[in-house]
C-alpha cells in the first residue's frame, strides 16, 4: 500500500537493520519499537487509579479488549521522545516528554493469526487527575475509557475477585463491570506488573522498572 506507515526494524539486540512497511514488519515477525504510557493518579481521598482504554471493534488485533491508556508504534526515524504524541492523539492530553515517568523497556512476543508481533516497548507513567469525562479520546480506534481503582484491579488480576465495577465513558452506562478476561492476554502478566508499579509510584518510590 503506497501510503502505509513505515517502521524501523531491528535484530534481537535492537541493532537497527532497516525500514519496512508496518504490514511487512508484522507479517515477517521483525523486531520493532513501540511506546506505552499508563495514566495514573491518586485522588483527594487517597485512592489510586489507572486509566485503560477499550480497543475499538475494528482494530487489527484484540478488538473490544482493555489495553494500555495510550500506545503506538514509532514511525520510521522517530525517537522515544516522539512517542508522547500518542497521549495527544489518543486521549487529548497535552503532555511534555519531561512529564513522563520512565519504567524501562518491555520485551514481548505474540501472534494474532498471521500477524506476528515482536516488539520492544518504552514504558512510562503519566500522572493526570482530570475527570474521565474530560478526556477527548480517538473514537476511530478507541471504543471507550475505563477508570480502575488500583486496589480493586489488583484483587481482580490476582483472582481475589471475579468482577469489579468501574467508572467508564463511551459505554451505554457510566459504570461497567469488568472481568480478568476483558484485558488483553499477556505471557508476562504485564497489567498486573503495571498495577503494582503504579501503587509504588504513587507512594513516592523512584527507580521503578518494568
Amino acid at each position: 500500500m503506497a501510503n502505509e506507515e513505515l517502521l524501523d526494524y531491528y535484530d534481537a539486540n535492537l541493532t537497527h537493520l532497516g525500514t519496512k512497511s508496518r504490514s511487512e514488519v508484522h507479517r515477517e515477525g521483525l523486531w520493532h519499537r513501540t511506546f506505552h504510557c499508563h495514566v495514573i493518579y491518586r485522588d483527594e481521598n487517597g485512592d489510586d487509579f489507572i486509566i485503560v482504554q477499550k480497543r475499538g471493534t475494528n482494530t487489527e488485533t484484540c478488538p473490544d479488549m482493555l489495553d494500555v491508556s495510550a500506545a503506538g508504534h514509532y514511525a520510521a526515524g522517530e525517537t522515544m521522545r516522539d512517542g508522547v504524541r500518542e497521549l495527544q492523539e489518543e486521549l487529548g492530553l497535552n503532555a511534555a516528554f519531561e512529564d513522563l515517568i520512565p519504567l524501562g523497556k518491555r520485551v514481548s512476543a505474540a501472534q494474532y493469526g498471521v500477524l506476528i508481533d515482536y516488539q520492544v516497548a518504552d514504558v512510562f507513567f503519566y500522572i493526570c487527575n482530570q475527570p474521565l469525562s474530560d478526556y477527548v479520546y480517538q473514537h476511530e480506534e478507541i471504543a471507550g475509557l475505563v477508570k480502575l481503582n488500583l486496589v480493586d484491579a489488583l484483587a481482580l488480576l490476582t483472582h481475589t475477585s471475579h468482577s469489579i465495577e468501574c467508572e467508564a465513558v463511551g459505554f451505554s452506562t457510566s459504570t461497567i463491570h469488568i472481568q480478568r478476561d476483558d484485558f488483553i492476554p499477556t505471557l508476562d502478566n504485564y497489567f498486573l506488573k503495571i498495577l503494582l508499579l503504579a501503587k509504588r509510584c504513587l507512594d513516592g518510590e523512584q527507580h521503578l522498572w518494568i
